[in-house]
This record gives structure tokens, C-alpha cells and sequence, in this order.
């Protein structure tokens, strides 16, 4: 009903005007697609479309979870989608193949990736010898590697085992000493079933304050669409205030969206919210930062070029 509204408004205006087709307006759409099942580091999100936050911006985000299928960088490629939430790693892996790729938009000002590990592990140095589970990605390796090596431990010594996105569940039924997982997510679901666990955070043990999660697009579509974009990420900023005003109703919408319960997304916004309250924008120093980071425990070949892979300028507030 909104958008019909909307629609009855701007269609006389544009009856009188000439129109061009790479002009965006009040009513253009923007497809966003999750890195992940909704939760509390996407809540900024949904409260701009629950509150027309979006509408008044300009914009309409058509939010899509992650499907079984979908690959975020294909569609943003292909132009099948116009922003994607991913992990900075992957960012860093997709323009090092050859993906004009850019970040436009933090989530959150820390890295979010973590060694849980049982309550007998005192510090990640004393999993030498011991089973720990990655999902199999190649950031999972090297995040590891920077933990044990940043504890003065022997990252040659530990023994990894693939277990895929199945943390809470090894780790639970001690298959393994230890698992690789976010600590806002995994962490916090862990805590809730089982206080003791330890929890290693990878920027306590070396690591620069980056942004573990940043909103990208293509460089093809900043340029086409750069009013929509910047739109967009206006719309998600006037969310996530509102979330830091007032979290219950957007514990409420996550839990919703997700299928989860309504008290662990608390729990969840309650960990996210000092690393959120630092606003969205991009910071070149620490970008560098974690430029040299990745390159430097293997993530990545070599340093990225930041004034390549990241637009500082669509972050107005």
C-alpha cells in the first residue's frame, strides 16, 4: 500500500519532466543480500524497513536471506543484486581474483572472528597437540594460526579439523577442544548453553580494530547507481540509531526473520552494541591496518590496494 501511495505522488511529478533512465529517485529499489541468517549485526537493517526508514531516504531495500545457492559475489557482478553484507576477508580474497568489488559501509568497528574453546583451555597456546574445528575456509586457517601464534604458541602444533558452520555443536559435545566461529553469534549462542566456555578474540592477540563486516557493491553499480547506494546506507544508519535508542523491537523483528529465540538476539545485541555505536563509516588508517593483517598471517597475497577496495565517501553521517 505504501508504494502505491508513493507511486500516485511521484507519477504526476514525472509526467512534466523528462526522464533519465540512470537517474535514481524517491521509489528506486536496492536488492541487499545477508552474509548470514538474520541476527543482531543486520537489526539496523530491518528497522529501516519496518520504520520506512528506506522510503524516506529515497530508497526501497528488498532484503534477501542467504540461500543454498546464492553467491554474493556472482550476483553483485552480474548486477542481480545491488549491495551485499560480507566478511572484509572475502572482500580481499574476491579483488585479489580479479573482482571489482567495493566496500562502501561498516557494520561494526572489531573483528567479530574468535577461538572458542572448552573451559579447561586457559589460553589459545595450550591447544598445541589438541583437535580444533574451521569451517574449512581459508580466513578460518589463518585466523587460527594468529590466535596461537599471537599466545606464543605453535600454530604448527594444533590440529585442525573441518567441521563446516557446526561450532556450537562440536564444541558442545566436545568433539573438539576448540572451534574457529563469531564471537557475536556462535560466542553468545555458546554462553547461553554453557557459561564456562573461553572465548579468544583474534584482535587480543595481535590483530588491528577492523571491520569484520562491511557492506559491498560493485564498482560498475556505485557508479550507475551511487544515489541508491548512498541512499541505502543512509536508511541502515537511521535504523541501527534507532536501534541503540531502543534494541526490544528489533530483538523482536530478528527473532522473527531468523526463526531464532527472542532472548538469544537480545543477548546478541547486547554484545554488538559497543562495536556498533562507533557509526558506519570506513576508516582508512585501520584499513591499512588490517591491509598488512591479512597479508601478513596468509589471508592474503599481498596488501590490497584500500583506495581501490574501499569508497570512503557514502557514509555522509
Amino acid at each position: 500500500m505504501r508504494r502505491a501511495l508513493l507511486l500516485l505522488l511521484v507519477l504526476p511529478l514525472l509526467a512534466g519532466c523528462g526522464s533519465d533512465p540512470g537517474t535514481d529517485r524517491p521509489g528506486a529499489e536496492a536488492t541487499l543480500l545477508l552474509d548470514f541468517q538474520p541476527n543482531a549485526v543486520h537489526a539496523g537493517i530491518y528497522l529501516a524497513t519496518e520504520r520506512e526508514y528506506d522510503d524516506a531516504e529515497g530508497v526501497e531495500l528488498d532484503v534477501k536471506a542467504p540461500g543454498a545457492s546464492t553467491d554474493a559475489l556472482k550476483q553483485l557482478e552480474a548486477g542481480r543484486a545491488d549491495l551485499a553484507i560480507l566478511d572484509i576477508h572475502d572482500l580481499g580474497l574476491a579483488r585479489q581474483q580479479g573482482a571489482d568489488i567495493v566496500g562502501v559501509m561498516a557494520f561494526v568497528q572489531q573483528p567479530l572472528a574468535a577461538v572458542l574453546a572448552q573451559p579447561g583451555i586457559r589460553s589459545p597456546r595450550q591447544l598445541e597437540g589438541h583437535r580444533v574445528g574451521v569451517t574449512g575456509l581459508p580466513s578460518d586457517d589463518a585466523v587460527l594460526r594468529s590466535i596461537v601464534s599471537g599466545a606464543g604458541g605453535d600454530p604448527d602444533a594444533v590440529r585442525p579439523v573441518t567441521i563446516g558452520f557446526q561450532a556450537v555443536k562440536a564444541l558442545l559435545a566436545k568433539r573438539v577442544a576448540a572451534a574457529t566461529a563469531f564471537w557475536n553469534v556462535e560466542g553468545v549462542a555458546l554462553k547461553e548453553q554453557r557459561p564456562g566456555m573461553r572465548e579468544f578474540r583474534v584482535d587480543d592477540y595481535g590483530a588491528p580494530p577492523y571491520p569484520e563486516v562491511v557492506l559491498m557493491t560493485s564498482r560498475r553499480t556505485l557508479q550507475r547507481r551511487r544515489k541508491a547506494i548512498v541512499a541505502a546506507v543512509a536508511a541502515i544508519g537511521d535504523g541501527l540509531r534507532s536501534v541503540h535508542a531502543n534494541p526490544e523491537p528489533a530483538a523482536r523483528q530478528i527473532a522473527q526473520a531468523g526463526g531464532s529465540d527472542v532472548g538469544l538476539v537480545r543477548a546478541q545485541l547486547r554484545a554488538v552494541a559497543p562495536i556498533t555505536r562507533g557509526g558506519l563509516a570506513l576508516n582508512r588508517g585501520v584499513l591499512e591496518q588490517w591491509a598488512r593483517f591479512d597479508a601478513r598471517i596468509g589471508i592474503l597475497q599481498h596488501p590490497p590496494n584500500v583506495d581501490r577496495a574501499f569508497d570512503f565517501s557514502v557514509v555522509s553521517r
